[in-house]
């Protein structure tokens, strides 16, 4: 399911190449003289920081840069120390050091107290202060802030204690003979509480965020934003629903890696993380271990949608006693949270899409094993996807495993659907944009082309792939624009809203506090919250809205009675209708410009360049209602950001038709002769049209538009590759429209066999009257000829009777017919009139009296059998 990919090895990376730099100058002559080496902490710019021991007695700290692979010595302690906590700040200039007191027996540093933290300058190295020395762990850690400037003169450093505080130093630096960087008045640095009373603790390097956890009356959380000059901001608080006592030691989360802690303070009686992503959503995971019942529980608090999720899983095997092996880490992988119990189980869980099981994805036994972390490795979750072996030194990247996934779709008979939908949503959701996964997945469509039980995998793949250029763009898009065709259903089947093994409860949760600003002990209120914060803020205000409002998300199939009113519409000659016809007809021609400058490729499908005004009105239809949609519910986004954003929304829906047929094409290899209606279809035509006709059915159900001239493109391969009664079900039942150019190209391409002339008949039938007439012209046959005269013949008189009168004024009762009059009596009129008219040929091209004498001899000679037809 996951596939790691190392990025640090410590003995590779690091002890090889101390190893050969050293051995160089005659220091060392085997590994064994490198001992201990240790990471101790991983900086906001990648670099790994580690201490070694030597032969020599020494401690040394480095760093490894992962971007030139190269190792720096940083400092040397004369003495063996031990190194629970290291920072160094961005400049490289400022190194901070907690030294931990070893034990009686083996010591030789005499700390004065449990631990001596130091600030020592390295650039050269120079001056050593003191900064504690308690009988306390502290844990320490430069801030990286962004900043543009080359060279800073000052960092700030956090001392984070087990006694439940957090100081904050602001270290001011002068540069001396022209190089060298010293601490300015070392004696009297300026200091800050930052935080106070908390049990637990966790750094955000990326963000330069502090969460902390406090517990009096109730669980609350609170998080410090520090950025880039020396203020820092108390932004947040989240009451939590936690167990009485939660932590009783000090937990560190994020802050180094104290490898000489005390073994008993060691054991956790909760694992807890924040995990934040830059759309604006944050979780808050935490879990106890799994006892005697051999349950376990953990839960998900979706801060941004108001709720939380509560997981209880069923463990396989013996029941064993509470233990720490039995804590599932938390794993980040984009807006997925993973959920990684060793052994037993590993749930992928959706933060956006939270509302069914089915789109979060479960594995156990076989699948939920990550084969390169041994039975023994001792793993810990860092942020940005990543993992830390302690055992080994190894670091790996986490990633969502494309090639498995894939394999999970393909074992449909041994998979449930809830698996599938949820490997489908993380291929297209996830993994995409990357054109050769899409390639698959239209091939997997392909070879499993009928709906599944639960679910049409056509609008799972149309609808997943829409959502997918807009989740990034506002996370509260999440709450009203669909991503799956289960919502469309009256009710979820039970297979997509449950997991064998897995029982789910969901909460709300108390209502996050957006606080103000502090400046020293100074409290004032925050003018404004920007980024990140003010995208939270808004998400968490927006879910009570969506929560009080009936169907905040849009459906296109609830445009089906808009639909059929504009069919109606197009059939009118009322103006006001023609101002909103022309209204829609923009909405259209913005997203086919759109279309259009996307593909400006040579095209593989050849599809029809044609009106197909029904097409073009559902498109014009579907960007008006979508406009209005988001207009209603999100106008905070400004109507021109969601003019374009809905514009580019149905563009791609209509790209993605186009890109599923272009892989059918190619898949197939089909060419220009498929548009030839004189041949038979092949096995391969007939599987494109199988899948068209699924594309048609899946898009309909939805009241989605489809590419102009993709019903031709249909209709052609359904005469090549159908029977032709067959074909006339297809028309009958809906499946196949008569568009004007496909019934054009039968009528000139096929000739006038008798089997061809059948359904040259049977589709005429079928015909509109307005566009039968149209038709007819292009037919070379003489009951065509025959409708034309009768046309013509019909159209003339009602002209004349209608500006001069005429006999047959007196003569319209039903059994009555013109065409029935002594052809020369008729001729002579049609002639009188046609002399008469000011343009007797402003409509019927080529038709005139005499044409419609000829026509009517030439009838009456097939009729009495004088001649063929």
């Amino acid at each position: 399911m996951l596939q790691l990919s190392a990025t640090f090895d410590l003995q590779q990376d690091v002890v090889s190449s101390i190893f050969k730099k050293e051995a160089t100058v005659g220091i060392i002559k085997e590994y064994s003289g490198i001992v201990d080496t240790r990471i101790l902490n991983i900086e906001r710019d990648g670099g790994v920081l580690y201490s070694w021991k030597g032969e020599t007695g020494t401690t040394r700290i480095g760093k490894y840069d992962p971007n030139t692979r190269q190792n720096k010595l940083l400092y040397t302690f004369d003495k063996q120390v031990c190194v629970s906590s290291c920072s160094l700040n961005k400049e490289e200039t400022l190194l901070a050091v907690s030294l931990a007191q070893r034990s009686r027996t083996e010591e030789r540093l005499r700390p004065v107290s449990k631990c001596l933290t130091l600030l020592i300058e390295i650039h050269p190295i120079n001056n050593t202060k003191v900064l504690k020395a308690v009988d306390c762990r502290v844990r320490v850690q430069f801030l990286h802030p962004d900043t543009e400037r080359d060279s800073v003169l000052e960092s700030h450093l956090l001392l984070v204690a087990e006694d439940g505080y957090v100081e904050q130093l602001h270290v001011m630096l002068v540069r001396q003979e022209g190089y060298r960087v010293v601490m300015l008045s070392p004696e009297c640095l300026a200091k800050d509480r930052v935080a106070e009373e908390f049990s637990w603790v966790q750094w955000d390097s990326q963000t330069q965020r502090l969460f902390y956890l406090t517990h009096r009356e109730k669980a609350v959380l609170k998080c410090v934003q520090f950025v880039h000059d020396r203020d820092c901001e108390t932004l947040f608080e989240l009451v939590l629903e936690l167990p009485s006592n939660p932590f009783t030691c000090m937990r560190f989360v994020n802050l180094g890696f104290d490898h000489h802690q005390e073994t008993q303070q060691e054991r956790e009686e909760m694992r807890m993380v924040v995990i934040t992503n830059n759309t604006g959503s944050m979780c808050v995971c935490y879990s106890q271990p799994a006892c005697v019942n051999q349950e376990i529980t953990y839960t998900i608090v979706l801060v941004h949608r108001g709720c939380s999720k509560t997981f209880s899983v069923a463990l396989d095997g013996t029941p064993s006693p509470c233990s720490t092996d039995l804590l599932p880490l938390f794993i980040p992988i984009g807006y997925y949270v993973v959920v990684y119990l060793s052994g037993h189980f590993l749930h992928c869980i959706n933060t956006r899409q939270q509302e069914l099981l089915c789109h979060s994805l479960f594995l156990s036994g076989v699948d939920a094993e990550l084969g390169v972390l041994g039975s023994d490795s001792v793993v810990l979750s860092l942020p940005e996807s990543s993992l830390l072996d302690l055992n080994t030194g190894r670091m790996y990247t986490v990633d969502l495993n494309p090639s498995f996934l894939m394999d999970l779709l393909h074992c449909s008979h041994r998979r449930p659907d809830a698996q599938r939908l949820a490997a489908l949503h993380c291929l297209l959701l996830y993994m995409g944009p990357n054109a050769a996964l899409e390639l698959k997945i239209i091939d997997w469509i392909c070879d499993n082309v009928m709906p599944f039980d639960t679910f049409d995998q056509i609008q799972e793949f149309i609808l997943a792939s829409l959502y997918r250029i807009i989740y990034k763009k506002c996370l509260s898009l999440d709450e009203v624009l669909p991503y799956s065709s289960v919502f469309e259903k009256k009710k979820v089947p039970e297979a997509l809203d449950q997991v064998p093994g897995v029982t789910c409860t969901t909460e709300l949760h108390a209502e996050p506090v957006f606080k103000g600003k502090m400046f020293g002990d100074v409290w004032l209120q925050a003018r404004s919250l920007h980024g990140y914060w003010e995208e939270l803020q808004w998400s968490t205000e927006k879910m009570k809205y969506f929560e009080a409002v009936p169907n905040p998300r849009y459906r296109a199939s609830q445009n089906l009675p808009d639909w059929t009113k504009l069919l109606t519409t197009l059939k009118s000659k009322n103006k006001k209708a023609s101002n909103y016809l022309r209204h829609i007809e923009e909405n259209t021609k913005q997203v086919l410009s759109k279309v259009d400058s996307w593909n400006l490729d040579q095209k593989v499908v050849l599809l029809f360049q044609e009106e197909d005004s029904q097409q073009r009105a559902l498109i014009g239809l579907m960007v008006d209602k979508l406009r209005e949609h988001l207009n209603r519910h999100l106008p905070r986004l400004g109507k021109k950001k969601i003019d374009v954003l809905v514009v580019n929304y149905v563009a791609k829906l209509l790209e993605l038709i186009i890109h599923m047929l272009e892989s059918l094409w190619l898949k197939y290899k089909l060419g220009p002769l498929v548009l030839c209606l004189r041949q038979q279809g092949s096995p391969a035509e007939w599987t494109v049209f199988h899948v068209m006709c699924r594309i048609l059915e899946a898009t309909k159900t939805l009241c989605l538009p489809l590419p102009p001239g993709y019903h031709t493109l249909l209709s052609v391969l359904g005469v090549r590759c159908l029977p032709r009664h067959t074909f006339l079900q297809y028309v009958d039942h809906g499946v196949l429209q008569l568009t004007e150019t496909f019934v054009s190209r039968l009528m000139t391409d096929l000739d006038n066999s008798d089997a061809n002339e059948e359904l040259k008949f049977s589709i005429v039938k079928r015909l509109p009257e307005s566009m039968e007439q149209r038709i007819c012209h292009l037919w070379d046959h003489p009951i065509s000829s025959a409708c034309i005269s009768r046309d013509y013949v019909r159209g003339l008189l009602e002209k004349h009777a209608k500006t001069k009168g005429s006999m047959f004024m007196e003569r319209d009762e039903p059994g009555f017919r013109p065409e029935f009059l002594p052809l020369t009596f008729l001729t002579k009129i049609l002639l009188d009139v046609e002399d008469r008219a000011l343009n007797p040929f402003e409509e019927q091209e080529n038709v005139d009296a005499r044409f419609v004498e000829e026509t009517a001899l030439k009838q009456t000679l097939i009729l009495m059998g004088f001649q063929d037809k």
